[in-house]
């Protein structure tokens, strides 16, 4: 694994981890951390050896969206926010485009541009201590990170909007009533929490869980017969993957499966 500065990214078998790391700054997010996540995300979906990937964030923050420190308050922010923003959606569109499930590990506060990043995951751990928080409109700038894309899909318009304009925290019980989040964890319990549902996800039929992610995403854009014709050619294609004939071959045993993710 590379060395990185802002980040901290780790392998475990075939868990990849991405920690943001800066703690001292509420793990914001500068021009050195936008780039290390682009280049750690396309190490760890470019690697097939890895079949699941977490994100969380070292500390007691996951993530406070950009440094304020590094910005004047005026329009000569534009090109230092533009540049900042590209790295961070080239980020977080490779973990909702990877093609083997990402856990979204939500420690602790979470608010503006680490708003995207936090719900991007298939699976959205939130520690019970967490909240999120849009905040964009309390400096009045408009979201980025891929939460105006994501916010709408997993919560539906009217709570975006809610969520947007009222700009009230949101706390973790609330997070996964409303589709933010897939479940609590208490505190003390997360990182092991986190380490279970990744190994979990990393010993499964990555093929599969990579195909299904595909579906999901496809069905906003495609018609009825579009979604039907896609899911048929997928689901036969998948016929000839090693994981296919080990999950046959012990559905007939009664045995459980061990699948090698090819």
């Amino acid at each position: 694994m590379s060395q990185y500065d802002t980040i901290e990214v780790t392998r475990d078998g075939s868990v990849g981890r991405v920690a943001f790391d800066r703690p001292d700054a509420h793990n914001s997010l500068n021009e050195t951390m936008g780039e290390e996540l682009a280049a750690a995300a396309h190490d760890l979906v470019s690697d097939d050896s890895v079949r699941c990937i977490t994100l969380t964030g070292n500390g007691a923050v996951f993530n406070t969206g950009a440094d304020l420190t590094m910005l004047s308050g005026d329009e000569s922010d534009e090109p230092t926010l533009r540049k900042l923003t590209n790295l961070l959606h080239e980020f977080v569109a490779q973990l909702i485009r990877a093609p083997k499930p990402v856990v979204t590990g939500v420690n602790g506060v979470t608010a503006g541009g680490g708003l995207g990043p936090a719900i991007c995951g298939d699976i959205a751990l939130i520690a019970e201590s967490a909240r999120l928080e849009f905040a964009y409109p309390r400096i009045a700038l408009s979201g980025d990170g891929g939460s105006t894309y994501l916010l709408p899909r997993l919560v539906g318009m009217r709570t975006a909007q809610e969520i947007a304009f009222r700009d009230e925290p949101v706390g973790a019980e609330e997070a996964v009533d409303i589709g933010l989040a897939t479940e609590v964890v208490a505190d003390d319990e997360f990182e092991a929490r986190l380490t279970e549902e990744a190994e979990r996800l990393a010993s499964g039929p990555t093929k599969s869980y990579a195909a299904t992610k595909g579906l999901l995403r496809k069905s906003f854009d495609n018609s009825l017969n579009e979604q039907l014709a896609e899911e048929g050619d997928t689901i036969a294609g998948l016929t000839d993957t090693e994981d296919f004939s080990r999950g046959h071959a012990a559905f007939n045993s009664d045995e459980e499966p061990e699948f090698t993710g090819e």
